[in-house]
């Protein structure tokens, strides 16, 4: 394992992830130091006292030069860009900067089972926790679902099962641009890439910028790794002409043993790969209730289906959920705009919502989207939204809580909206 005792290990971001990879680096010897763009009575008291117990070093308000200054790494929050001013300082000054999840690697004992796509990665890595447990392995599922990977890293697991999102992607290296032959860069033995569609261009400066961090969790892969991939997109393979490492394919039809559940398919054949039976796939499915915050319904009152779906944060997610729906849908939307174009949902909302209620940030350009097809009304809060759906609904009708939009201008993340749309729901009378 990486020596890091008496190195010090400054990182930017204070929230989940940043403060597991400063508990990290202290619990194997480094000395770490926190930054954050937000003031200090933003930052959770535990995480304060944590801080204060501990002797950290911390900056609020910003990552100052000195604080990047005499660095032996950086290691960024997902929430951190990787080519912002204080990045860019650390790079020209020769400091190694890394992801929380490449930082984790460099500890990581058990092979890595790593997921990312623009839809269905939660549960996809969910029912893959479930399958090797069910066949008898230890596993930890962590990353961009529940706890970071940095939590898990120091701990003895057969495997870990970590999903991976854009912003956790996209600052990795290529192995070979490592200077110091110490540190190596983010391996999986299993890495599937599940779909690709438009989501996060307020991140991303266009699609293919977006596609490329995708495609940066096959990196460092090589003969003795997998490549997994949707054979209905198998135009990616093109993207990775130059791999050693082992592809295969699911979503094939007409070979496909799922052909309705592309995330069924994704499974069963990581699972192929491990050796792991279908039998064990298909007892573990039969039993999946799906993940919480994905089309969970909350309560029926008066014969009006109330349903969670926060977790859909992009168009492609929403057209899902309204493609399940058999009933009159009244979808409530809103948040912020990941700068995705609603317009593309226009003849499915149109067939399948009787009126939409839109809130946040983006309720004026989703208005503008859907105010020629069927009726719309603005809110100012959630709570008013779900109010006026459900006095509008009907005996047989569908509430549905389906965002498009990313949860941050009125929530920490899509998990508390989905509580707090629970909430609201269970007080309704």
């Amino acid at each position: 394992m990486l020596d890091i005792k008496g190195k010090t290990i400054s990182i930017l971001g204070l929230q989940r992830s940043g403060l597991a990879a400063a508990q990290l680096a202290l619990k194997l010897g480094g000395s770490p130091k926190l930054s954050d763009l937000s003031p200090s009575d933003k930052c959770p008291p535990e995480t304060l006292r944590w801080i204060k117990e501990n002797n950290i070093p911390v900056a609020f308000d910003g990552h100052p030069r000195n604080f990047i200054e005499g660095s032996d790494v950086i290691v960024l929050s997902p929430g951190v860009r990787h080519d912002c001013a204080p990045v860019q300082l650390a790079r020209s000054l020769g400091i190694l900067v890394l992801g929380e999840i490449e930082f984790a690697f460099q500890f990581c004992q058990a092979p890595v089972i790593a997921v990312t796509g623009s839809n269905g990665k939660t549960t996809v890595v969910t029912l893959m926790d479930l399958v090797l447990e069910r066949a008898g392995f230890k596993s930890a599922l962590c990353g961009n679902v529940g706890m970071p990977f940095s939590n898990y890293v120091t701990e003895a697991y057969d495997y870990i099962v970590l999903e991976v999102s854009s912003f956790q992607l996209e600052s990795m290296l290529d192995v070979s641009q490592y200077k110091n032959k110490e540190w190596k860069g983010f391996k999986p033995h299993v890495a599937a890439l599940l779909n690709f569609s438009q989501n996060h261009l307020d991140r991303h400066s266009d699609l293919n910028e977006y596609l490329h961090a995708k495609l940066r969790i096959f990196e460092n892969q090589d003969k003795g790794d997998f490549t997994v991939l949707n054979a209905q997109n198998s135009h990616l393979k093109n993207h990775l002409k130059d791999s050693t490492a082992q592809i295969s394919f699911f979503n094939n039809f007409p070979n496909d043993e799922f052909p309705h559940n592309q995330n069924f398919s994704a499974v069963s054949q990581m699972a192929n790969i491990l050796g792991i039976s279908k039998q064990i796939c298909e007892d573990v499915f039969a039993s999946f209730s799906g993940v919480e915050h994905r089309m969970e319904r909350v309560r029926t009152i008066n014969g009006i289906d109330f349903v969670n779906d926060s977790k859909s944060t992009t168009t492609e997610a929403s057209q899902w959920a309204l493609n399940n729906i058999q009933q009159p849908i009244h979808m409530i939307c809103g948040g912020r705009d990941k700068n995705l174009d609603f317009s593309t949902l226009s003849e499915i909302v149109k067939q399948k919502v009787s009126k939409m209620y839109v809130y946040g940030e983006a309720k004026e350009k989703i208005r503008d989207a859907y105010k020629n097809i069927i009726d719309i009304e603005e809110f100012s809060a959630l709570n008013e939204a779900v109010a006026k759906a459900r006095h509008s609904a009907k005996e047989g009708d569908c509430v549905i809580l389906s965002p498009m939009c990313a949860s941050f201008d009125m929530f920490k993340d899509y998990e508390e909206r989905g509580r707090v749309f629970k909430e609201i729901v269970e007080k309704l009378t």
